[in-house]
C-alpha cells in the first residue's frame, strides 16, 4: 500500500495528454503540497536529487532534514519506513528541501565543506545518536577509525556498535560516516556502497 500522499493515483488522467499536461500535473502536485503544508497536514516532505553517487532521496520534517537515502536502499521502502516511524502524512514537496538540495549540490561541486542545515535526528536513538553527533565533528577531508570514534563517544570497546551506527546512519553525506575507516586503513563498509564511499573520499581529498 502506498503510504505517501503523492497523487500517483491521478496520474492516469494525464496518460493520453501531451507534454503540456506534464507541466499541469507538476503544478497540481505543487498546489497540493502548498495546501497540505498550509493546513498543517504535511509532516514529512520529500524530493530526489541527482548526484555523483546516484539519485538521493531527501526527506524533511518541519524540524529539519530527516533522511538522506541512496537508491540502493529502495526509496519506496524508505518512505514506507518513515511513514511507520514518523508519520504517514508524507508528500513530494520539493520546496521544503530546496536549501538541502542546494547545499548538497555545492558539496558535490567542491564548493562546500560544511553543511549549515538543521537536522532532525529522531530516526537515531541511544548510542547511535551519540555516534552521529561525533561524526559531524570529523572535518572535511579527515578520517577516523571505528576504534577512534568508539573512544571519542566514551565506549572504547564498542567498535562494532560504531560500525552498526554508521551502517544505519539516516543522514549519510550530510553526517559524514564515509569518513570512518578501519584501523588498518582500509575503507570498510558503507551505507551507500564501496564505490560511493570512494567517490566521496576522493572528492574531499581533491579539494
Amino acid at each position: 500500500m502506498n503510504t505517501t500522499l503523492e497523487p500517483n493515483g491521478a496520474d492516469h488522467m494525464f496518460d493520453t495528454l501531451g507534454p503540456v499536461d506534464d507541466a499541469a500535473q507538476r503544478r497540481l502536485r505543487a498546489r497540493l503540497a502548498a495546501e497540505a503544508n498550509a493546513a498543517g497536514l504535511l509532516d514529512v516532505a520529500y524530493r530526489t536529487l541527482d548526484s555523483p553517487v546516484g539519485k538521493l532521496l531527501l526527506a524533511a520534517t518541519e524540524r529539519g532534514l530527516l533522511r538522506v537515502a541512496y537508491a540502493r536502499a529502495d526509496h519506496d521502502r524508505v518512505l514506507a519506513d518513515i511513514a511507520g516511524a514518523v508519520s504517514p502524512r508524507i508528500l513530494a514537496a520539493p520546496a521544503r528541501l530546496d536549501v538541502a538540495a542546494r547545499e548538497l549540490d555545492e558539496y558535490f561541486a567542491g564548493r562546500r565543506k560544511t553543511f549549515d542545515l538543521v537536522l532532525d535526528f529522531q530516526l537515531a536513538k541511544g548510542f547511535r545518536r551519540d555516534v552521529l553527533a561525533h561524526l559531524s565533528a570529523i572535518g572535511y577531508g579527515q578520517m577516523e577509525s571505528y576504534a577512534q570514534v568508539a573512544a571519542a563517544t566514551g565506549r572504547p570497546n564498542a567498535v562494532r556498535a560504531v560500525g552498526s551506527a554508521c551502517a544505519h546512519n539516516p543522514l549519510p553525506v550530510v553526517v559524514p560516516c564515509h569518513r570512518v575507516i578501519r584501523s588498518d586503513g582500509s575503507f570498510g563498509g558503507y551505507v551507500g556502497g564501496a564505490e560511493a564511499k570512494q567517490i566521496l573520499l576522493s572528492l574531499e581529498a581533491a579539494a
